[in-house]
């Protein structure tokens, strides 16, 4: 008896001491750090990792060799005999697009799809004897290829009689909106925006029963507009954003009609990352007379706008036959090859890394090979919490060769909130590039060309919080000559 007891203490004593030492090991294994407010949404985070987006600009202008049309326009001038969407959303995927944006309507009033609520649009057109509905075709095209589909309904409307009266024009638009996101499935991004005339009817937008609507009727959807409240727009129609891009912003600070404040604010308490729009061509409508731009000038955009921490939003607009010009497909097919062709090698994954420090420790899973995996927003390394250390990170080729290149992409684990005010990049000692803001995507086209070297290093300068880089990228741009650029 006295065994027996003596053997069922010892054993309880080995598995407190066991169940102790196991919650010990659970103790010492590394958290990550606490994120700095605000963060993004998921239907953000998915919307920036879209990087190109398109936008389909189609209605009557196309008929009328226009780019904003009067209202007056006669339904019987919209007749696309050719219109095939899903060669439209062909031409997305060739450039790699996710997401398709369509004008549903204009600020000229005609509505590509046959609204109950007015005359002016598709059923009262030759088209299809009236029968046709452009949103339709265009949203079924894109949910047969997996493309998610957007809209954008004019604010403004230079048709419509009630425009001018609040109530009556509010609870118009408002009708039409319903329809829009009640008939044609998701919806992941809506448009709005300000844009009206000099001489136009003073009118009061009701936005705020317009976003409740919005969320109300599609909670995983994007409101994109001047002030957000999930996009904001980045300031000009070039596709370009500042050097410095912060998605964090107020939004009490921006009004819609107003798009000043283009940098953002690291003091923000929204996140409201910014998306810049632009055409392949010189005007959002197709006109006859109108080229592509050159592959050099679209690759600029990209590196200033998917490069300084905001999405590219393309517009590529139908002919009036109802199909995407074949030059532009041409131009979109090298585009997206160019962009493959610069970023699909990262000639630093065969390299290795260090740190100034890392949080945990060698095995705190914050370590500096983290930046070379194929994770970019939720693997990252991470420095010790100390407000005196210096934040630095640096990149080592293993053969006597070294490295050639004229390219550097640096993202940040935005998840857990953008944090880098500036930062700098040497390679072997010697500063190549410096810069502000990072967010999700930076990208440093070198000023001077290809650089050799056998250290890259990059500094955090300053930040609001210790940085959490999730990828770094070290890439050849063959397309890249800096002397002639203009």
């Amino acid at each position: 008896m006295i065994m027996t007891k003596l053997l069922c203490f010892l054993l309880t004593i080995t598995l407190f001491q066991l169940l102790e030492f196991a919650i010990s090991r659970r103790e010492q294994v590394t958290t990550p750090p606490l994120p700095v407010l605000p963060l993004p949404s998921y239907t953000q985070l998915k919307w920036q990792q879209r990087e190109i987006i398109m936008f389909f600009h189609f209605g009557v202008n196309t008929f009328t060799d226009s780019e904003w049309g009067t209202g007056k326009e006669n339904p019987a001038i919209f007749n696309p005999i050719g219109l095939d969407a899903n060669q439209w959303i062909s031409a997305a995927m060739d450039a790699g697009v996710s997401l398709v944006i369509l004008t549903a309507k204009h600020h000229d009033g005609f509505c590509l799809w046959p609204s109950k609520y007015t005359d002016h649009s598709v059923k009262h057109s030759p088209w299809k004897n009236g029968h046709g509905d452009v949103v339709q075709e265009f949203v079924n095209a894109a949910k047969a290829r997996g493309v998610d589909a957007g809209l954008y309904l004019s604010p403004w409307d230079r048709h419509d009689p009630r425009y001018g009266h609040d109530l009556q024009y509010n609870e118009y638009y408002l009708a039409q909106m319903q329809e829009l996101l009640t008939r044609y499935g998701n919806v992941r991004e809506i448009w709005f925006d300000g844009a009206k005339g000099p001489n136009a009817v003073n009118m009061s937008y009701y936005f705020t029963e317009w976003f409740a609507m919005v969320k109300e009727l599609q909670s995983s959807i994007n409101v994109f507009s001047d002030a957000g409240p999930d996009v904001r727009w980045v300031g000009n129609e070039k596709g370009f954003a500042g050097s410095t891009c912060w998605s964090t912003i107020n939004r009490t600070s921006l009004s819609i009609g107003n798009g000043s404040i283009v940098e953002g604010d690291p003091r923000g308490t929204d996140w409201l990352p910014a998306e810049c729009d632009v055409s392949i061509r010189t005007g959002w409508f197709w006109h006859k007379s109108q080229s592509p731009k050159r592959l050099s000038k679209l690759l600029k955009i990209y590196y200033n706008s998917v490069g300084r921490n905001c999405v590219m939003l393309l517009n590529v607009p139908p002919n009036s036959t109802g199909l995407i010009t074949e030059i532009d497909i041409q131009r979109l097919r090298e585009f997206r090859k160019a962009i493959d062709t610069i970023f699909s090698a990262n000639l630093a994954d065969k390299c290795t890394t260090k740190a100034s420090s890392v949080r945990g420790g060698k095995d705190g899973g914050f370590g500096p090979e983290n930046v070379l995996d194929s994770d970019h927003l939720w693997t990252y390394w991470a420095p010790r919490d100390n407000k005196n250390d210096d934040y630095w990170i640096e990149i080592k080729a293993e053969d006597q060769e070294g490295l050639k290149f004229n390219v550097i992409r640096i993202q940040e684990a935005i998840g857990l909130g953008q944090r880098i005010k500036e930062h700098e990049v040497y390679v072997d000692g010697k500063l190549v590039a410096k810069g502000s803001t990072v967010g999700y995507k930076k990208l440093h086209r070198l000023e001077y060309g290809v650089v050799h070297g056998h250290f890259v290093k990059i500094k955090i300068t300053k930040s609001r919080a210790p940085p959490l880089i999730s990828s770094i990228g070290l890439h050849f741009d063959p397309y890249w000559h800096p002397n002639n650029e203009q």
